[in-house]
């Protein structure tokens, strides 16, 4: 029985064939982000891509993204989406040896899909964002025919009686040419979208917040507890949780900001500047925000000092009346630069709670993570049907008329945050010493304020726990216990009262469908 013998020479060519097509891969990148300067970033194929996925992804996955990579799982996404394109092209190269215009045309097909997403996302602005992937694909397919064309075409001898083979020298020419060119070309395009961000750079740091016409009161001198690891009162606006589903962090000029307020029952349509926000009557407040993704004991809540503009006060100027008052619209749809699209109770935002647009956070501009110019506050609500980044438009509609981006994907209409509370210290698998043990945490419940705070050790009775002084019910309470542990693993569980007199319940819930639900418990050793 004979064997299959491949040539070295074919293994070189099929490495060198593979080679070319994550060449050619580069190349579509580096293309499309040139290309994107010229229409926008958001149009960038990664990007498009990475946004279509996320659009479409099942809430529970997203769910188990946040949890398991919080913040870096834009991050992780991205990689990935890089990873497969780079299987991909490697595979088309190989492909391409043998047929090389179904490879050059697999280069295309994916220039087709990348224009797709682009254009499909809540914020295209038009098939011209479709352009980019385009462009991309059209160069890596002429690139990889060219490549594999060097790799196929015969090379005549330059000596007499010497071999015949393939180009060895003109692909290694079109090779170097090309990563060169391609590496140009990315280097470009980087640097011309990064001055596109330059006036909105510019316009932040030109921003001097006006001192609030209704400024916060003090923090009490007793918020803040003097218990070694337990979470600082006012969240540092640096340390401040983000969860949204920009893949790049849009960065928009406060000069040329605009917020369009229209809508059923909107008998006054408004369109305000950033400068016309700051020149109206302010008010500064502490809010503790909290993300629908949080777990039970998870890290997305944080207590800020936002300044900004009550939203009832411009609703008001449009002649908006809640239903409540007799008003058409029940629900208003807060839209951002990106696509994003929340949902908020009318009446929830003119019941007289500290509903804003806020422009500023612990004493600064909002940054651009957390909605440079201006984004929406809604105290109470969870931030997915309140907390909208970089806000540009806001339509009065109703519920059953139009569903917001995350009620599409199977989470709640409607979603007041629930009673909560978390063990700071000690942490989980901890082994304090023995004696006197310093339990502390922070327990929430905005718009109601926490009013009773227990902790229980293993299986005994609910103790109470000693509660810091209270700022307001929209902001989080610290609180202590004073455990004399005792030698062995133990659990320790809190539970939190609000004044409603609702007790946190026990049952244990997932974050779908408006947040999850349960007592926060901690296992230690005390040694």
């Amino acid at each position: 029985m004979k064997g299959v013998r491949i040539s070295g020479s074919n293994l070189v060519r099929g490495g060198l064939a593979a080679l070319s097509g994550l060449l050619s891969g580069f190349t579509a990148l580096a293309v499309a982000e040139l290309a994107s300067a010229a229409v926008r970033p958001e149009a960038g194929p990664i990007t498009a891509v990475g946004g279509a996925a996320i659009d479409r992804t099942p809430a529970a996955v997203k769910d188990w993204a946040i949890r398991n990579f919080g913040e870096d799982d834009k991050l992780i996404l991205q990689l990935g989406i890089l990873a497969t394109l780079a299987v991909l092209a490697l595979v088309l190269g190989v492909v391409a040896l043998r047929y090389r215009r179904i490879g050059s045309a697999g280069v295309l097909m994916f220039g087709v899909v990348g224009a797709a997403a682009a254009v499909s996302r809540p914020d295209s602005t038009g098939f011209t964002d479709g352009l980019p992937s385009l462009a991309g694909a059209v160069a890596a397919a002429a690139l990889l025919y060219v490549l594999i064309g060097r790799l196929t075409a015969p090379r005549r001898p330059v000596v007499e009686g010497e071999e015949s083979g393939w180009d060895r020298r003109g692909f290694l020419i079109a090779a170097t040419a090309a990563a060169v060119a391609s590496a140009g070309a990315g280097v470009l395009g980087r640097t011309l979208n990064g001055r596109r961000s330059e006036n909105a750079v510019a316009s932040r740091a030109g921003v001097l917040l006006p001192q609030p016409a209704s400024a916060a009161a003090p923090i009490p001198s007793g918020a803040q507890l003097r218990v070694p690891g337990i979470s600082s009162f006012t969240t540092p606006s640096k340390t401040f949780y983000r969860v949204d589903t920009a893949l790049v962090v849009p960065k928009v000029d406060a000069n040329s900001w605009r917020l369009r307020i229209h809508g059923k029952g909107v008998k006054r349509p408004l369109t305000v500047t950033f400068q016309d926000l700051l020149d109206r009557e302010l008010i500064e407040r502490d809010i503790t925000l909290t993300c629908v993704s949080n777990e039970v004991g998870g890290p997305y809540v944080g207590n800020a000092r936002w300044i900004g503009v009550r939203l009832s006060d411009l609703l008001k100027e449009a002649g908006v009346k809640p239903p409540s008052r007799g008003g058409p619209a029940d629900q208003l749809v807060a839209r951002s630069v990106d696509g994003m699209a929340l949902g908020t109770p009318v009446d929830d935002v003119m019941d007289g709670r500290d509903a804003m647009l806020a422009v500023g956070m612990n004493g600064e501009p909002l940054s651009f993570v957390h909605g440079f110019p201006v984004r929406m506050l809604v105290p109470g609500l969870y931030g997915y049907v309140s907390a909208c980044k970089w806000i540009e438009d806001i339509e009065l509609t109703n519920f059953d008329d139009y569903d917001a981006y995350w009620v599409k994907r199977k989470w709640a209409r409607k979603a007041p945050i629930k009673t909560q509370s978390r063990i700071d210290t000690p942490k989980p698998f901890g082994r304090p010493k023995a004696g006197t043990v310093m339990v502390g945490g922070v327990a929430w419940a905005q718009h109601r304020g926490i009013d009773r705070v227990e902790i229980r050790v293993d299986d005994g009775p609910w103790r109470p726990a000693d509660l810091a002084a209270q700022d307001t019910v929209d902001t989080w309470r610290q609180w202590s216990f004073p455990w004399k542990a005792t030698p062995g693993g133990h659990t320790l569980t809190v539970r939190a009262t609000d004044r409603m007199g609702e007790v946190q319940t026990e049952k244990r819930t997932k974050t779908v469908p408006d947040g999850a639900s349960g007592w926060h418990s901690v296992v230690v050793t005390v040694d």
